[in-house]
């Protein structure tokens, strides 16, 4: 058996962790009147989810990998479809919230493990691809899930949105145990051999890279579709469209990046930074109205923005290849710090120098992000530290 039918059910079940994590955002409005909360506290649905995913990822993806990958991979998305059906049916916005709050401790676990065991059922010097590809289910998640979720509550109901999230994660369920080749926990590391990846600082400044690349695209896609209809004059169904191609764009990025990963990982982490700035470039000079024009900055955008997902991670996970678990929660955690913090400065530049300023903070954050590569290679050296390969059981 190949490796590609399991890690298409991988790569399903990310998209259906980041249909909950981000699918509400588009029904926020359906949750403010059927619970009769404010804006600001509705919003309180994703900010704390991805506060718990940054705070308690870490050690929970320590704990779950000294257990059966497969299990706890097929719990975890057993989980999120549990979750996501009662939270069709929630009594109350506490309820709603603990159900979410309940999910966001297993994201990191599945995240983690996902990764690791897409990376097993490739050979080794396929590794970025089979990344890359697993990577397709979350970046569709992250794009496309906000309007999925809101066609299927318009279309069919508030009920209907969730019910679809628990059907995703059903399914990917259902196919990683029909699929998924058993594999040995790897409880064979200790607690203290992976924490020790923590004193290494090239991990720090791989980790900074991380953060702040994630602050840059966050800085200017929290506020993609004011921006759009702001310095373009397009209405909700054009924007929809443009968002769509975005996404196109994002998974035909990550399908790219896996590649030029596995010819050049240097070259590929300082090409990111400058394709992000590129992308800022071309909606602060060129967003026009025209939609040729628009789609085709769109789908640059898309591809330079979701890209960084797998750029990230690899650069992050090279630096710790004898704690892969481990280390995709630290990367899971970081990230998710990188995106509060991108999204909140994007407000604040938003504030005081109108739409225009998310660009200037995208801007910034890409510069910080190129200068902390800069600072590990000139520092460490390219070549990540160990050298060895991660020690992933191979399937069967």
């Amino acid at each position: 058996m190949t490796g590609r039918q399991p890690v298409c059910f991988i790569a399903l079940g990310l998209f259906g962790l980041y249909c909950i994590e981000f699918g509400v955002v588009g029904i926020l409005p359906q949750i403010i009147e059927r619970f009769h909360v404010t804006a600001a506290r509705a919003g309180l649905l994703v900010g704390l989810f991805a506060l718990v995913v940054a705070v308690a990822g870490p050690a929970l993806v320590l704990l779950a990998a000294r257990f059966k990958r497969k299990r706890v991979l097929a719990g975890a998305l057993l989980l999120f479809a549990v979750v996501s059906a009662l939270s069709a049916y929630a009594p109350s916005f506490g309820a709603l919230m603990g159900l979410r709050l309940l999910a966001a401790l297993f994201h990191p676990v599945y995240f983690s493990l996902a990764m690791v065991a897409a990376v097993s059922m490739y050979p080794p010097q396929q590794a970025t691809r089979a990344s890359a590809h697993a990577f397709i289910g979350t970046s569709m998640g992250m794009v496309l899930g906000i309007p999925l979720t809101t066609w299927v509550a318009a279309r069919f109901g508030y009920e209907m949105s969730f019910l679809f999230c628990a059907a995703v994660n059903l399914v990917a369920a259902g196919g990683l145990i029909a699929s998924l080749p058993p594999a040995p926990a790897s409880g064979r590391r200790s607690y203290g051999k992976q924490l020790g990846i923590l004193r290494r600082p090239p991990l720090w400044l791989n980790i900074a890279a991380a953060t702040l690349v994630f602050a840059a695209m966050f800085s200017v896609y929290a506020y993609a579709a004011e921006y759009l209809r702001q310095r373009t004059g397009m209405d909700g169904g054009t924007i929809g469209v443009m968002l769509a191609i975005f996404g196109v764009g994002g998974v035909l990025g990550n399908l790219l990046a896996g590649r030029l990963l596995g010819k050049g990982m240097l070259a590929t982490v300082l090409l990111h930074p400058l394709a992000l700035a590129g992308a800022y470039a071309m909606l602060y000079f060129f967003a026009t109205p025209a939609l040729a024009p628009m789609a085709v900055i769109a789908l640059f955008w898309g591809a330079a923005h979701t890209s960084g997902l797998i750029v990230t991670q690899v650069w992050l996970s090279a630096e710790a290849v004898d704690a892969p678990e481990f280390a995709t929660g630290l990367y899971i955690a970081f990230i998710n710090l990188g995106v509060t913090i991108g999204s909140l400065a994007g407000g604040w530049a938003i504030e005081r120098f109108g739409i225009q300023g998310s660009i200037a903070s995208g801007l910034l954050f890409a510069a910080l992000a190129m200068a902390m590569v800069v600072l590990k290679v000139v520092w460490y050296g390219a070549a990540p530290q160990p050298l060895a390969r991660p020690a992933v059981a191979a399937p069967g």
